[in-house]
């Protein structure tokens, strides 16, 4: 009777852990949306509509203009950075190695690949990130909406070393994306990342060298401007963990380049479409001339 009662109280046991864990497995992943606090309703409206999720499904945090500024000044011209916080997000949380998934919408000068490459330096992997606005803005406040729902919704408090390099990152990598495009200045800068160990133990002449050497394999040539924001990039690098930055940049890379080639393929198939338009012009072209002739 006894070993019979033992049984049953260890298959109750057995089938509560594995009610657990399907509820575990099952449980959705957690969510936050993050609103500028200079938002109107019909603006708040837009923008969950950008999220794709209706307000009140998830749980809704705001963000200030002094916020914002509090990573932004120094890196950002202050006309820039503006008095109002306009830029929102949508932050989902994925588990262990489901990557980083960042759109944008109504964002003008960061791209999705861009944050991407700086919230790994920040400390961010694994999320599908969503960055909106009612209208044009330039999106380099967006990180700070990022930072505040990741730590809402880890109970872990960001490096805030990290946070200031990280958006360091991100108006470096903006501005050289005007001149050579953000894959472009995206990878040069990830590259450097990877190389933290070396670069630390060199000169500022020694990356200067470097950095020439990076450009080179990308076909882009640096200003010395361009090249001295990289250095200073560099330096600012060096107060993070290297082997840490390091795991977390090959993380994205996987990511940056499945963009990259989705981007080259979009590309190719526009110029294709764009070379069957011209013929076809040609063909009818070549057919309005023969006809006129009879005409």
């Amino acid at each position: 009777m006894k070993r019979k009662k033992l049984a049953a109280l260890l298959l109750a046991l057995v089938t509560l852990l594995s009610l657990g864990a399907t509820a575990s497995a099952e449980e959705p992943h957690q969510s936050r949306a993050v609103l500028g606090a200079d938002l109107t309703e019909d603006q708040i409206a837009a923008v969950y509509g950008a999220f794709g999720v209706s307000r009140g499904s998830v749980v809704e945090l705001k963000v200030t203009n002094a916020e914002e500024r509090q990573y932004l000044e120094g890196y950002v011209d202050s006309s820039v950075i503006g008095t109002r916080s306009i830029s929102s997000v949508y932050v989902e949380l994925l588990g262990e190695g489901g990557g980083m998934d960042v759109t944008t919408s109504n964002i003008t000068w960061c791209t999705g690949e861009m944050y991407m490459s700086a919230l790994a330096t920040a400390g961010i992997t694994d999320a599908r990130i969503i960055v909106a606005a009612p209208f044009e803005v330039s999106g380099t406040a967006a990180l700070t909406g990022v930072y505040k729902a990741y730590e809402d919704m880890t109970g872990k408090k960001l490096d805030d070393l990290a946070k200031l390099v990280s958006t360091q990152e991100l108006t470096i990598t903006g501005s050289l994306a005007e001149e050579i495009g953000s894959m472009d200045s995206t990878s040069i800068v990830n590259d450097l990342k990877l190389m933290l160990e070396e670069t630390a133990q060199m000169t500022d002449e020694e990356i200067r060298e470097q950095i020439v050497q990076i450009a080179a394999q990308y076909n882009v040539t640096l200003t010395e401007k361009q090249i001295q924001q990289l250095i200073d990039l560099c330096r600012s690098l060096e107060g993070l963990d290297a082997e840490s930055l390091r795991s977390r940049v090959e993380e994205v890379q996987g990511t940056l380049q499945k963009v990259s080639e989705a981007k080259t393929r979009v590309v190719g198939f526009v110029q294709t479409v764009k070379k069957v338009v011209t013929s076809v012009k040609s063909f009818f072209d070549r057919i309005s001339g023969i006809l006129g002739k009879f005409s």
